[in-house]
């Protein structure tokens, strides 16, 4: 006799009932530790997909948490991504918060969430500030960087060759994977190289305030008031940071991504001082913390299979395809947020206007519907349409400068390093909303 699991969603009493995650799911969904667990959280969006592509989520206590939907399924995360008229970034938070977070953000500054920047913005102003700074990440402008680039992915690979000329283990997330995209895009933003160390630490506590390493606490267990005390204290600190830069820029301006933002003018007008903030933070942030989870996550990948890493080696047509399965493997921006404008059908379900929704792209990105044997990291995947830098108006404004990052670091490495291997056991990050390796302790052999 089979054992049947039971139902991941509460069966509704009535004909039109939404779908319910049972309490445990629930806090399986917002829980920074569960995104820890990898596997295991896969292993409930599979379920999720097929019993319940579209779901309520609620607080047990129904104070801790506005109720929301969780969406799973490929085609509805990209339908919502897709439609910005249907599904806005704003009115609500555009990231999962908690009640009192949300509070205390409003008391500090007026608005939902610490941070105003381009993924908080719905059209008119979303399009216009996205302007501002978008020819500036196309191909043709980046071109222009790639020696600049490729020297910052030189030193990195030389500092980690010397590293590992010992035989011991390397980390190579501390020596490589953090590092590079840091300096890189810090070189683009124009913030001096001596900084780097400050950003990278509020990088952390912005990203990872959930997790006792990266947040700096050594808190495994943090309050929501402790982690958003901690996030407020990393946005002050930036915004002081940047209005420095503000002031420099606009007396000596460069041509720098920096330069761009603190002169800038929309209708006539320069950018409010709290939206120039968010402009700054964003560039700097997700500008470099996405791509490191990336990168990390294939260099997990390869030194797991060393086939595959001999493959590429010698048949460098293949990155490509390694640095696109690594973006979808990974998926860094683990969700975002969306309020719908009026009353949909999504999944089976009935959304009311003024709905909160969470569009999990690691459940979409995960879909077998859409990708065939999703958790293989396989660098021949085509098509590889996955949501990691998301779809539509907002899709990630850095995408080209990430692809182009990461080809340059891996055939640097792969230039000199012949062999690659695990040497302990990885740890991911524990958070809900940017995610990926922490630690990735590897032993390799240079050339």
């Amino acid at each position: 006799m089979t054992n049947t699991p039971p139902a991941l969603v509460k069966a509704p009493d009535m004909a039109g009932e939404a779908a319910v995650l049972p309490p445990e799911v629930a806090r399986q969904v917002i829980d920074p530790h569960a995104y820890g667990q990898w596997d295991a959280l896969l292993d409930t969006f599979d379920r999720l997909r097929i019993e319940a592509p579209v779901a309520r989520v609620e607080p047990e206590d129904g104070k801790l948490f506005d109720p929301f939907w969780l969406v799973t399924r490929y085609e509805d995360v990209m339908r919502v991504s897709k439609d910005n008229a249907t599904f806005l970034n704003n009115p609500r938070p555009v990231v999962f918060s908690f009640r009192d977070a949300i509070e205390f953000s409003r008391r500090a500054t007026g608005s939902n969430m610490l941070v105003d920047s381009l993924v908080v913005f719905d059209a008119p102003i979303h399009p216009k500030y996205r302007r501002l700074t978008q020819d500036w990440f196309m191909p043709r402008n980046l071109q222009q960087m790639e020696a600049e680039i490729r020297a910052i992915a030189q030193a990195t690979v030389d500092r980690l060759a010397a590293a590992a000329q010992s035989g011991e283990p390397v980390d190579f997330v501390k020596l490589v994977s953090g590092p590079y995209p840091l300096h890189v895009v810090m070189q683009i933003l124009g913030v001096p190289e001596e900084d780097e160390p400050r950003m990278q630490m509020l990088t952390q506590q912005l990203f990872g305030g959930q997790d006792k390493d990266l947040s700096g606490t050594g808190l495994d267990q943090m309050t929501p008031e402790q982690v958003v005390q901690l996030v407020a204290g990393a946005v002050k600190s930036f915004e002081d940071y940047f209005a420095g830069i503000t002031a420099d820029r606009r007396a000596n301006p460069t041509g720098d991504v920096a330069s761009v933002i603190a002169n800038a003018t929309v209708d006539g007008a320069p950018l409010p001082e709290r939206d120039m903030a968010g402009y700054y933070i964003i560039v700097a942030t997700a500008g470099h913390d996405t791509t490191s989870a990336s990168t990390a996550g294939a260099m997990m990948a390869l030194a797991r299979d060393p086939e595959q890493w001999a493959r590429v080696k010698a048949d460098r047509s293949l990155l490509p395809g390694i640095v696109e399965e690594a973006i979808r493997w990974t998926t860094p921006v683990q969700h975002f947020m969306r309020t719908a404008a009026e009353d949909v059908e999504l999944g089976g379900q009935q959304i009311k206007a003024g709905d909160w929704l969470m569009i999990n792209y690691v459940a979409a990105n995960h879909d077998p519907a859409q990708f065939e044997n999703p958790r293989k990291f396989d660098a021949a995947r085509s098509p590889n349409r996955h949501l990691a830098f998301g779809a539509g108006a907002h899709q990630c404004l850095g995408l080209h400068l990430a692809r182009m990052e990461m080809r340059i670091l891996f055939e640097t490495l792969l230039d000199r390093i012949e062999s690659i291997e695990l040497a302990g056991k990885p740890k991911r990050a524990t958070s809900t909303f940017v995610g990926g390796l922490k630690t990735l302790p590897v032993r390799l052999v240079t050339s």
